[in-house]
This record gives C-alpha cells, structure tokens and sequence, in this order.
C-alpha cells in the first residue's frame, strides 16, 4: 500500500483466537505502533491459528507493495504451522517485501536486514529437513505394511472366505458382477484386483488367502 511518492511501510498483522479476549489483540497492536506501524495499516483476525480462512490475513497480504515490511508480534501470529510460514515468507521475499518479528523465539527475524535473513533460512532448512523425513517415513511405512500383506498400506477389503466366493462366482459364466460387488461391498475394479473375468486369482487375492 505505497503512497504516491512510492514510500514504503510497515504493515502489521495481528491475530488473537476468539478466548483470547481485547486485551491480548491490544498488546500486539501497542506493539506493532510502537515499532511504527501505523493504526490504519494494522490487519486482525480474532481467529484460530489453524482457521485458513482469515479474512485480515488475506488483506494484510493483498495490501503488501515491494519494499514494504510485514510486521507480527510473534512468529506463531502469521503462520498455521511451519510450512505454511515459510510458504508465506518466502512469497513475500520474492515480492520484495520484507518479514520482521518483534518477540518471541523469532524476534531476531527481519529479513529485510542479511543477519534477519540469514535466521530464517535456518528455519527453511529446518522445513525441508522435516519435509524430508516425512517423505522417508512414508516410503517406510508403505514398505512395511506391503512386507504384512497390506497394499498401499491399506488392510485387504476382503476376507479369505470371501475371495474363495468371488473365485467360485467369476468362474460361473451365469454370475452377474455387479451383483456380486454388491454383495461383497466392494467396487467392480476392487474385484478385478483380487479375481479376474474368468475366476483366475490375482495377487491380492492369494496375499489374502497366504496371510
């Protein structure tokens, strides 16, 4: 939000969930106009931190010009979880616009300054890190659960008394698929997985029927 002499700001965003109560929201903004903020360019949301919808939030971010800074209380007032606030101060950098945390554990973030950038690039790396090792975990898991017989990590959608009834009714050229699928409650590709067209066993059927 420059003004005609293409100044830049500073833009504050403050967030309070709704038990918090007025007074914690006025802390921030005592704050966020003490740091030169001024009142008109303070956004608030008396919402969750976890709420994706916030209605100040997305209008602080739409207020944003290059070279202006978005200024928080704290660090956990902007973002819903880790990834989120890297997503979103990342965004701002590449639009020029710089991040600047008051207290808390982030309080010597600004990255408007190489030290304050610096800061939280440690907390990218420590994003991607974790990225990392969900990524690794999931394989894992799924390796694991394929090791015990699941698929996709995921239990069988039939038991073995039924893959031997969907055996017997596909090799019956007078059965009707649809019908059987209704009986099994499973879908006619969930059927084919297990049995073929003419009754033949497929590998998820003899997982079941080995397990």
């Amino acid at each position: 939000m420059a003004d005609s002499k293409n100044t830049s700001l500073k833009i504050g965003y403050a967030r309070v969930s709704k038990a918090d109560g007025s007074q914690v929201v006025q802390l921030q903004r005592d704050a966020l106009i003490s740091e030169g903020v001024n009142e008109e360019h303070i956004y608030e949301d008396f919402a969750s931190g976890k709420n994706d919808k916030r209605e100040g939030l997305n209008a602080c971010l739409k207020a944003l010009r290059p070279r202006d800074t978005l200024v928080v209380w704290k660090l956990d007032r902007l973002g819903r979880n880790l990834k989120h606030l890297i997503s979103t101060v990342e965004d701002l950098d590449e639009k020029n616009i710089g991040f600047k945390v008051l207290t808390g554990k982030g309080a010597n973030i600004d990255t408007t300054t190489p030290s304050g950038k610096f800061i939280f690039g440690i907390f990218g790396a420590l994003a991607e890190f974790e990225r990392d090792l969900i990524r690794e975990r999931t394989v894992a898991g799924l390796k694991a659960s394929r090791a015990r017989g699941l698929i996709g990590g995921r239990k069988f959608q039939l038991t073995k008394a039924q893959v031997r009834l969907a055996e017997a009714a596909m090799k019956d050229p007078k059965t009707i698929v649809t019908e059987l699928c209704k009986e099994l409650n499973i879908s006619r590709q969930s059927l084919y997985r297990y049995v073929g067209p003419k009754g033949e066993l497929r590998e998820a059927a003899l997982k079941v029927l080995n397990s």
